[in-house]
């Protein structure tokens, strides 16, 4: 069996050497390689503020909850690698049974490419003419490698078929036709334009129609009962628009699913798997990492509509932050800021001072981040202290992190690092 991913390319990552350009790394771990460092085991406490880290016990745990929920509901999973940017991930979503990986750009493709990956989703549509040569390339010399993208006009189409022909493109490309919704991002607003759309694929050589796709992400921003009734209304005509088309392939696809609605991608959609062939692929990225903010507010885990009673995925991702000024009696300021920590889906949150056990920072609140600086009110921590900060939303934290220590447990009072994730972004 071809393997999913490039293990060795994976593996390599560990002999990466440690220095001056990993953001909190101890300078008496400089020289080591990632392995070598990996295997010292440091004290986090060892480790600078402003720091990212990871969790591994929940990793682990929101890893196997989510392809079990996606096994048991009979569909197939492509996480967006676009939030970690991590072939170690990747690999270990992969390893779990995921169907592929989804990316939403040309960068993003080159890196999981660089690192093997198999079968990619782009939920995007490739138009640049120099980025599709490189894609057709990469396909005539990989007969392993499967890829699908979107389109959602028929000058889209065009524009591709053009580029691939230029290029002598020897394997079609397979595109689903994105259907979108009033007020929401791309994706064609009618079916009578999006049958249209299907027949120009079907006549362009290069390329091959082979699904459904869309975001009713962007629809919806909160899970209320408004919310969820949008989804759904966009969801049917996804299902209805997959049963029109006639496609190139025996075994369509018709996809979507965010972090946040994947509960009712698989209520809508979940009866398609298999029908003509067809594959229901839903592509959450976010609930590896999770959050303290946006995901565990709208997950279908934490809302109680997937997986099994009772399971939650928890927040992977923490900050930590030194106390380096109180200035006044209510306010602490510490050194982390927007340059270090996601911030806008929901600021950041204190939850502990490092050394002090599990209890939390009593009544503290974040109420501004500068580029270096967060403000800290009615916060108890003293200057010199280390404040542990609960994170919303993976996509926009991860992305400022080159390295990211990975702790053996996060709850405990001296947590130790015991891995490295490197980031692609």
């Amino acid at each position: 069996m071809v393997a999913n991913i490039d293990v060795s390319a994976v593996a390599a990552l560990g002999e990466e050497r440690l220095d001056w350009r990993h953001k909190a790394i101890p300078a008496s771990a400089h020289g080591l390689t990632v392995a070598q460092a990996r295997d010292a085991r440091l004290p986090l406490a060892d480790f600078g503020t402003p720091l990212l880290t990871l969790d591994a016990g929940a990793l682990d745990h929101n890893l196997h909850a989510m392809a079990g929920w996606a096994d048991a509901a009979g569909l197939a999973l492509a996480p967006h690698g676009k939030t970690t940017m991590a072939p170690q991930l990747w690999r270990r979503q992969l390893d779990a049974g995921a169907w592929g990986i989804t990316l939403a750009n040309l960068p993003q493709i080159r890196v999981a490419r660089a690192f093997g990956v198999r079968r990619i989703q782009l939920a995007n549509t490739l138009l640049d003419p120099v980025g599709l040569g490189w894609l057709a390339a990469r396909m005539a010399e990989d007969p392993e490698f499967a890829f699908v993208s979107w389109v959602d006009s028929a000058r889209s189409v065009e524009l591709m078929d053009d580029a691939l022909r230029a290029a002598g493109a020897e394997r079609p490309i397979e595109v689903c036709v994105e259907l979108g919704g009033p007020h929401g991002r791309t994706g064609v607003r009618d079916e009578a334009d999006a049958r249209a759309i299907a027949d120009a694929v079907r006549k362009a050589p290069t390329l091959r129609l082979a699904g459904v796709a869309g975001y009713e992400g962007a629809l919806a921003h909160d899970a209320d009962t408004e919310g969820l009734a949008t989804v759904e209304t966009y969801l049917r005509r996804m299902a209805s628009l997959f049963g029109d088309l006639e496609y190139e392939t025996d075994e369509p696809i018709v996809t979507a699913g965010g972090s946040a609605f994947f509960d009712v991608v698989a209520d809508v959609l979940g009866g398609l798997a298999g029908e003509r062939g067809g594959t229901v692929v839903v592509r959450s990225g976010a609930y590896i990492v999770h959050d303290d903010g946006f995901y565990r507010e709208r997950s279908p885990f934490s809302r109680g509509t997937g997986g099994t009673a009772g399971t939650r995925l928890r927040s992977a991702m923490h900050g930590w932050a030194r106390v380096v000024s109180r200035p006044e009696p209510a306010l602490a300021l510490v050194d982390a800021g927007k340059r270090d920590l996601s911030y806008d889906e929901g600021l950041p949150e204190p939850q502990l001072v490092r050394g002090r056990g599990a209890g939390p920072v009593e009544h503290a609140r974040v109420t501004a981040l500068n580029d270096q600086h967060t403000f800290v009110v009615d916060a108890t921590a003293e200057v010199g202290d280390v404040v542990r900060l609960g994170l919303s939303h993976p996509c926009t934290a991860l992305d400022k992190w080159l390295l990211i220590p990975v702790v053996d447990d996060v709850r405990a009072e001296h947590p130790v690092v015991v891995d490295y994730i490197r980031t692609w972004f």
